[in-house]
């Protein structure tokens, strides 16, 4: 829905200014910093644009957000003047992409981080659509590219919707800087730098430069590690699997290598990615004034945070190193997890807000149960380019918080205003069945009568592509009816099944059709395999070539073949009562 101006009964106090009235307003004759996204504008900390915003905000500098402009007029970017440090730029929460088109290349019939869910809202490829639209707008003014849609397509990849190989999103947005994962950082450092009159925006961590010509022949790469360049990739599709397993190894801060990686004459050179932020600096960020709410302007409501509104962010980071999920690209896998009182201190504020009834949606993250869980914290940690910390088993010095994980549950349920408390992020099975106490109180007391669960596949070797545990679900399915019956409780788990990966015939499919015949589940929806940019499965998709042993692989890619797989997970027998589900149409991992 457009953004109108809010009624006499409607006020933006509280939120960053979206219109120059609301500008004058705080009595600001200028922006020190823009903020341009694919997403509405909801000032909630899961929404990337507004947590950028506040930690600037926090800084003292004078921030603005134009969201979901017409990107075919440049005076929608133009209302609240030029910025006077940058103008930062998102695509949103999602790669335009993936938020524009399905599996099978169709349209979406709505966009959840829209107002009413209306689709059409943002371009196609918006983070290099609106680093143009600011270049035009404000001559001069640096640009920084940012959001999960720059931190995937930040060095060659592929483009599953358009079906081609592309270079770097720098080589096309323009932009004066990348900034990738988790960007709080970095964002500071660059307004740092540009307020103090240093144009100079190299060596940041988290950040990659898109050199010119002469700078690329006079830098020194001695220090790099050199990636296939895009005329490598465009000769030979294979380089795209070395390519990706490299920048996943140096997917650390602690001893991740700069990467460079030509582009003809010019040179993206990337930083080792940023640090985690943790401890009381991470809880600080989720304590900042966030409203909470949808800027008042929208007529119709934001699906994606209405599905959210009552839930809490309670770590960040994924080590699983899934090669379907681009979370350990963005977030990286270090895990940080904020502190116990943090949390409950958001909750109680929660409880006061008008529109709270008694339930506290989700204690989440990318997975709910390794909320407290530690990697990265000893030296054999810090010096792992490993990509997953657990597959093909859990590293043994992953660190595993049971207690803190119970004190967070019980903790969060005792709040005063506070009924329920459910957990509706995903679970880690293997990790789950690890932890027998937190097991037992999060079925018994934490679940809103379905449980998300994802054993992805049941194939062995498409289970090993995708680095994900064989042989964990059937206990953990019957771990969990004990627990529920035990109870006295009816509750189902939601699991789901991907098809057409990798690697995947109708033969490995199989595996899932007999296990789902054998429990007479009736799956009502099935996601459809999508390669994400720079995940280890879109390289596979491209070459064809196993990730773990380079050997060649079968690819599904037909659209009639996809289909077939897709029906293989639907039988037709009547589901019974303790294992009804539905999984979820498209995976957003």
């Amino acid at each position: 829905m457009a953004v109108n101006a809010p009624t006499p009964t409607q006020s933006t106090d509280g939120f960053l200014p979206m219109t120059r009235a609301e500008m004058d307003a705080r009595g600001w004759t200028e922006l020190d910093i823009l903020i341009i996204t694919g997403d509405a504008y909801v000032d909630h900390p899961s929404f990337g644009a507004a947590m950028i915003g506040r930690v600037l905000e926090a800084q003292g500098y004078r921030v603005g957000i134009i969201a979901q402009p017409d990107w075919t007029h440049i005076d929608s970017i133009q209302g609240m003047g030029a910025p006077r440090l940058f103008c930062g730029v998102t695509a949103g929460n999602l790669d335009s992409m993936l938020s524009n088109y399905t599996a099978a290349r169709h349209k979406r019939k709505e966009d959840v981080y829209s107002a009413g869910g209306v689709p059409g809202k943002r371009p196609n490829h918006a983070g290099v659509v609106y680093c143009q639209m600011a270049r035009r707008a404000f001559p001069g003014v640096p640009i920084v590219l940012g959001g999960m849609e720059g931190s995937m397509r930040r060095v060659v990849h592929y483009d599953y919707w358009e079906d081609k190989l592309k270079p770097s999103i720098m080589a096309d947005a323009k932009a004066d800087i990348l900034v990738y994962g988790m960007g709080e950082a970095a964002a500071r450092e660059i307004a740092l730098r540009l307020k103090a009159g240093n144009k100079d925006l190299s060596g940041i961590r988290g950040t990659a430069l898109f050199l010119g010509a002469k700078a690329t022949a006079a830098a020194d790469f001695s220090d790099c590690i050199h990636l296939p360049s895009w005329e490598d990739v465009q000769k030979d599709k294979k380089h795209l699997l070395r390519l990706t397993k490299v920048v996943e190894a140096q997917q650390t801060p602690y001893a991740g290598k700069r990467l460079v990686q030509m582009h003809g004459n010019r040179a993206l050179l990337q930083e080792p990615p940023a640090f985690p932020i943790d401890g009381p600096d991470l809880d600080a960020l989720y304590e900042l004034p966030f409203m909470r709410l949808t800027h008042p302007s929208y007529d119709a409501p934001v699906p994606g945070f209405a599905s959210i509104k009552d839930s809490i962010i309670v770590s960040r980071g994924c080590p699983g190193g899934c090669t379907f999920c681009g979370l350990g690209f963005h977030q990286g896998k270090f895990l940080s997890s904020r502190s116990v009182d943090s949390v409950l201190k958001e909750i109680r504020k929660l409880t006061e807000s008008g529109t709270f009834r008694g339930t506290v949606s989700d204690l989440g993250g990318p997975t709910a149960n390794l909320f407290g869980a530690q990697n990265g914290h000893v030296d054999a940690c810090q010096n792992c380019h490993r990509p997953s910390c657990l597959w093909p088993t859990i590293c043994p010095f992953f660190g595993i918080d049971e207690q803190k994980g119970l004190d967070l549950l019980r903790g969060a349920r005792a709040q005063p205003g506070v009924k329920h408390v459910f957990i509706q992020s995903g679970i880690r099975m293997d990790v789950a069945l690890r932890t027998p106490e937190y097991l037992k109180e999060l079925v018994q007391n934490h679940v809103s009568g379905h449980m998300k669960v994802a054993p992805e596949h049941m194939h062995p070797d498409v289970l090993r592509r995708m680095r994900k545990p064989a042989g964990d679900f059937p206990a953990f399915m019957e771990k969990f009816h004990e627990l529920s019956e035990d109870a006295g409780k009816e509750q189902y788990l939601v699991p789901y099944f991907i098809s057409s990966f990798p690697g995947c015939t109708e033969k490995e499919m199989g595996a899932v059709e007999q296990f789902l015949k054998q429990e007479n589940w009736n799956l009502q929806q099935v996601q459809d395999f999508i390669p994400l940019p720079m995940t280890g499965s879109a390289a596979m998709y491209v070459t064809g070539l196993d990730i773990n042993t380079e050997q060649p692989i079968p690819v599904v890619r037909n659209a009639g073949d996809r289909e077939r797989q897709k029906r293989m997970l639907r039988p037709n027998q009547p589901p019974r009562a303790r294992g009804k589900w539905e999984a979820p149409q498209d995976s957003v991992e």
